[in-house]
C-alpha cells in the first residue's frame, strides 16, 4: 500500500515543449521550399538555353488586355547582327565585359541618386522572362538570384536573342519581327543600320515613340545609338554575341 500511495502522490510528468518540434517543423519545411525554388530555378533556366520561351507574363497580361499582341520569334541567325549591336549599344554597352551586374553604372546611377538606370541587359532579360513589371523589393531580390544564374547557363548570344523576341517595341508590339514589319515592313535581315538605331532609340519608351515616325528626340538619339554599334564593333565590344 505503501508503494501504491507513493506512486499515486507523485506529481504527473511535464508534457514535452512543443516549441522545439514546431521550429524545427518550420526550419525543415523552409529549406524544403528553398530547395524547390533554387532547383525549380536551375531547371527552368537551364531548359530556356534550348526552348524558346512560348510568352512572358508580361506579354500575357497585354494580350489579355489588348485581345491580341503582335509577337513571332526569329533567330539570331535571321537579325539583323546591326540591330543587336545597336541594341547592346543603347541599353547596355559594357555587356560582353559584365558577368551581368554593370558595377561601375551602378556606382556612376548611385552617385547621380538614382535618377538614371542602371540595368543590364541581362537584368531586363531576366525580368522580361521570368518575373513582372511592377517594381518591388520582392522583384528586386529574385532578379539579383536569377541575374548571374542566367549569365552562368545562357551564352552571351543567347542572352541578346532572348531579350530582342521578348522587348516591348509598341503597344501589342514584342519583338523584333514584329517591330521590323509593324515600323518598316521589312524581315528583321533586312534592317538597315538607320532602321535598327530608331528601333533601338524607342526602346526605353516604346508605347509613347515612334520609329517610323521619330521625333528629333528620337532621330538624335538614334544617331548617337549608331555610332555606339560601331565603336562597340570596332573595339570588339561585340565580339561575345557575334557569329
Amino acid at each position: 500500500m505503501t508503494f501504491i500511495k507513493e506512486i499515486m502522490s507523485q506529481e504527473p510528468a511535464p508534457a514535452p515543449d512543443e516549441a522545439p518540434l514546431l521550429l524545427s517543423l518550420l526550419r525543415h519545411g523552409l529549406q524544403s521550399f528553398l530547395i524547390v525554388i533554387i532547383g525549380g530555378s536551375i531547371a527552368v533556366v537551364f531548359l530556356l538555353n534550348w526552348v524558346n520561351p512560348a510568352t512572358t507574363y508580361y506579354i500575357w497580361q497585354e494580350k489579355q488586355r489588348l485581345g491580341n499582341v503582335e509577337a513571332l520569334w526569329t533567330p539570331m541567325d535571321d537579325i539583323a547582327p546591326v540591330l543587336a549591336r545597336s541594341v547592346v549599344a543603347a541599353e547596355d554597352a559594357n555587356f560582353c565585359l559584365h558577368w551581368g551586374f554593370d558595377i561601375a553604372a551602378i556606382r556612376t546611377a548611385l552617385a547621380d541618386g538614382g535618377r538614371r538606370g542602371a540595368s543590364t541587359l541581362t537584368q531586363q532579360t531576366v525580368k522580361n522572362v521570368f518575373l513582372w513589371p511592377a517594381r518591388s523589393w520582392v522583384r528586386k531580390a529574385f532578379e539579383a538570384i536569377l541575374t548571374p544564374l542566367v549569365e552562368v547557363l545562357w551564352p552571351k548570344r543567347r542572352i541578346v536573342e532572348i531579350y530582342l523576341n521578348v522587348a516591348e517595341f509598341g503597344t501589342g508590339v514584342f519583338g523584333v519581327h514584329a517591330a521590323s514589319q509593324y515600323y518598316f515592313r521589312v524581315e528583321p535581315k533586312n534592317l538597315t543600320a538607320v532602321q535598327a538605331a530608331r528601333l533601338a532609340a524607342i526602346l526605353p519608351s516604346p508605347k509613347t515613340r515612334s520609329a517610323s515616325q521619330p521625333t528629333s528626340y528620337v532621330r538624335a538619339r538614334a544617331v548617337a545609338i549608331a555610332d555606339g554599334a560601331a565603336t562597340i564593333l570596332k573595339d570588339q565590344r561585340s565580339a561575345c554575341f557575334e557569329d
